[in-house]
């Protein structure tokens, strides 16, 4: 199964000798599901993406919001929905998620509610993709920016008090998720930190007095991989 990673930043130049860059976090993630998995990377700030011969494209979290004037921005969504033309599967995580609501029917803005940091629950909807009769699920925040309405054919999957729309998919081809599940607690914790000022002290205790709490981050990798999976009969690096 090949995986296209859309990248959208870059982990801290501070913060990337211990921790990687986000492809890496992902590759880790997801080859804990699989093991036949083919990655290709592809840092959409500087590169705009092209081919459409992987099984899934995943667009990873962003410092930006999806509403900034950047021009890479309308152009990845171009290239989005080609993908969506040739019949592959997109995944999108924090930044991702909210751009495949506010460039396909929805929209986005700061929150009322202001950060989220720290393990956040969601309450899950079951769904086929998912594994076992789930409730809910935890995982690493870091976003200020949220989904307020769904694009048309949107279904909500996980959502809670802070974050109502926490997650969606449209149909079989769009899944994500507003949560981090490639984040480890050490690297939320030094980007916490980073932040502790933006976030305000009340915040910050919070999100830090969070990491103690164990995530599902394996858990929705494995969701993610179903998803991917469903209704593909996709094997090894061969497209659907």
């Amino acid at each position: 199964m090949r995986i296209a990673i859309l990248q959208t930043d870059h982990v801290l130049d501070e913060f990337q000798e211990q921790f990687g860059d986000y492809p890496a976090m992902f590759k880790a993630l997801l080859s804990g599901v699989r093991d036949d998995l083919e990655f290709v990377c592809i840092d959409v700030q500087t590169e705009s993406p092209s081919r459409t011969d992987c099984d899934a494209y995943l667009i990873t979290g962003s410092r930006h919001s999806v509403y900034d004037e950047l021009p890479w921005i309308p152009a990845l969504v171009d290239f989005l929905r080609e993908v969506l033309a040739a019949k592959k599967k997109i995944l999108g995580v924090c930044f991702g998620h909210q751009l495949m609501a506010h460039f396909f029917g929805g929209e986005v803005k700061p929150a009322d509610a202001g950060w989220a940091v720290g393990v956040h629950c969601s309450d899950v909807d079951q769904q086929t993709w998912m594994v076992g009769a789930e409730k809910s699920v935890r995982l690493l925040s870091s976003h200020k920016d949220q989904v307020l309405h769904l694009p048309d054919g949107a279904q909500v999957y996980a959502s809670n008090a802070f974050c109502p729309i926490a997650g969606f998919t449209i149909g079989n081809q769009v899944w994500t998720i507003q949560g981090h599940p490639e984040f480890l607690p050490d690297y939320a914790h030094s980007l916490m930190t980073f932040r502790r000022k933006i976030l305000g002290e009340a915040v910050y205790a919070q999100g830090l007095a969070s990491l103690s709490e164990v995530t599902d981050a394996a858990l929705v990798a494995e969701w993610m991989m179903n998803f991917v999976a469903q209704d593909s009969g996709a094997t090894g690096g061969d497209a659907p």
